[in-house]
């Protein structure tokens, strides 16, 4: 079991589990469309909606069980402002796997934010959760995403065919993984800095 200590400090940011006060942060992101463009997760919410969102994410902070999550919000250390969210999932324990994930604010894109608190939860999963290898699914179509995680040093691994439907369309899937020795052996590797 894995409850780690927080929060899980990067170059620039704080990642720390959500609290009931964060609710106005999280709706403010999470109901954008433009979040949903490329994840299957429900849809742009209300407010009501998006107190659902934030509980559920309010108990992902161990891993103990294939499934769990530590899901963290993204918190700017300089104005304490939430940005988004970062998730480790335990996918496979008996084989040590597991999958990273992300959701930024729009407006918050383009500063390397998605890729720094991936990085973190990269570590956390190699370096505490002791991971074998970590995946990152995506949509085909978010080559945004397929360049942070290019970036992170992980590698293309698979090309799903219309493998999900998102609001009605079908759409192909790309896989990414990357091991635990090719993230410590990575250049770099003892850097944290800009993804």
């Amino acid at each position: 079991m894995l409850t780690p200590s927080f929060p899980i400090r990067t170059e620039r940011l704080d990642l720390r589990p959500f609290t009931a006060s964060d609710l106005e942060s999280l709706h403010a992101y999470f109901s954008d469309p433009e979040l949903h463009r490329y994840v299957d997760i429900g849809g742009p919410t209300d407010l009501e909606g998006s107190r659902a969102v934030l509980a559920r994410r309010q108990k992902r902070t161990t891993l103990s069980d294939a499934g769990d999550s530590i899901q963290l919000a993204i918190v700017l250390r300089e104005t304490g402002q939430i940005v988004g969210d970062v998730v480790l999932i335990w996918t496979r324990p008996e084989h040590r796997q597991g999958e990273v994930g992300y959701m930024l604010a729009p407006d918050h894109r383009g500063h390397g934010y998605a890729g720094e608190a991936a990085a973190g939860m990269l570590t956390l999963g190699f370096d505490q959760a002791g991971l074998h290898r970590i995946t990152g699914r995506i949509d085909a179509r978010n080559t945004a995403s397929a360049r942070l995680l290019e970036r992170l040093g992980m590698r293309r691994e698979a090309h799903l065919r219309e493998n999900e439907i998102i609001r009605g369309e079908w759409t192909d899937e790309v896989i990414y993984a990357i091991l635990a020795r090719e993230w410590r052996g990575r250049p770099g590797a003892g850097h944290r800095g800009s993804y």
